[in-house]
């Protein structure tokens, strides 16, 4: 009886630590599975190349008897293309064959890495470069617009048309523009602003202001950021060049309303539902204070339109429900380069419909726009509903 006890004991220990022993080579093998899971990877994003246009001379007379004149930029000079390139981490899973549809269901809505990039959009509109100074003997002010670098993109193709508009406030009447740089995020200017026969006594009553915007052929044009500078301020005896960072329009753009849509995104399918579900607050368009708005719905892939959808109209409402919901096809291998531009406009039985604002929809957005598209990429066949306002 004392042997079978000792060979049992024995056989119950042999067993735990057979046990033991497999277990913890278990727990290594999770370990390196789930590191390789969460191994991250860099992708770099770049930004398109500068690029010139040619000048052309603009004149126009001012309240206070001088004129303004735009002179050509100043010639053999080449612009700096300088390239911004950030990264953007992402995981990257072994065991999906589509590539694209892995980096985007590891882009996590709530990470850090994806608060910290929103963050840092949201205040970076870019700089402009700008010289301004003042000859007494010829009572002449003189602008030059020179440059701009890191302007976000405002078109569903990535970039942006940008040009300046200048003003001396608080005249508003009579502005200057510079030319449009196509498809550029660092555009190059260098063009010149005479605002000759004008008082030195008037001069330093005025707020040099600049407005960069992107330019649009088909509807308005976005703005971009503005700048301003009392010329009281600066010291006008010579030309002084800055550098100023870009801060939102006080245009009254905010003040459009709020669209509240649900994105639903099917891999199996390749789908997008787009559910446009109702709006508050929209900007008054009619001369009754009121609108009646609808909303298109356009699909983009590139720099072509694929298909469009609308809603019907409600009529004098600032805060309709629309509940209605428009199915895409979109090939999974073709997400990287679709936009869905969503406008809501104010119908008009007499003239050219208005448009109150618009909405784009990309993985390469605004930050609230991009985080709409990042949640229905991690959650996909469930609708993904979120506030956007409208914007310019």
């Amino acid at each position: 009886a004392p042997t079978r006890d000792v060979l049992l004991v024995s056989a119950i220990i042999t067993v735990s630590l057979s046990v033991t022993v497999v277990l913890c080579g278990l727990c290594h093998w999770c370990q390196r599975k789930l590191g390789k899971r969460y191994k991250n990877s860099l992708e770099t994003v770049g930004t398109p190349d500068s690029g010139r246009g040619r000048s052309e001379k603009k004149a126009i007379k001012l309240p206070a008897g001088g004129k303004a004149v735009s002179t050509a930029p100043v010639p053999g000079q080449t612009p700096h293309d300088e390239s911004d390139r950030r990264t953007e981490p992402h995981s990257s899973v072994s065991d999906l064959v589509n590539s694209l549809t892995s980096e985007m269901l590891m882009l996590s809505p709530g990470s850090e890495e994806d608060e910290a990039h929103e963050g840092c959009s949201r205040e970076n509109l870019g700089r402009i470069q700008f010289s301004v100074g003042y000859n007494f003997q010829e009572s002449t002010l003189t602008v030059k617009i020179m440059k701009a670098q890191e302007l976000p993109a405002k078109d569903f193709s990535g970039t942006s048309d940008p040009f300046v508009k200048i003003y001396l406030l608080p005249d508003k009447k009579h502005k200057l523009e510079t030319k449009v740089k196509r498809k550029n995020l660092n555009p190059h200017w260098n063009e010149t602003f005479l605002f000759e026969g004008f008082p030195y006594e008037k001069v330093v009553q005025r707020v040099l202001y600049l407005q960069v915007l992107d330019y649009d052929r088909f509807s308005r044009n976005d703005p971009i950021g503005e700048v301003s500078i009392p010329l009281n301020k600066v010291d006008l005896t010579q030309m002084q060049t800055f550098w100023k960072d870009l801060k939102p329009c006080s245009d009254g753009s905010g003040s459009r309303g709020e669209l509240l849509l649900s994105l639903c995104y099917n891999p199996s399918a390749n789908s997008i539902i787009v559910n446009i579900i109702k709006a508050r607050n929209l900007k008054a368009m009619d001369i009754g204070g009121t609108s009646d708005p609808y909303v298109k719905v356009w699909l983009m892939y590139k720099d072509k339109r694929v298909e469009k959808k609308k809603t019907v109209t409600m009529k004098r409402n600032l805060n309709p429900i629309f509940n209605e919901s428009f199915a895409f096809d979109i090939p999974t291998e073709k997400l990287r380069e679709t936009t869905i531009i969503i406008t809501v406009m104010d119908k008009d039985r007499l003239s050219r419909n208005d448009v109150i604002g618009k909405i784009y929809l990309s993985w390469k957005s605004g930050p609230g726009e991009v985080k709409h598209w990042k949640d229905m990429i991690a959650r996909p066949r469930q609708p993904v509903a979120q506030w956007h306002q409208l914007k310019a």
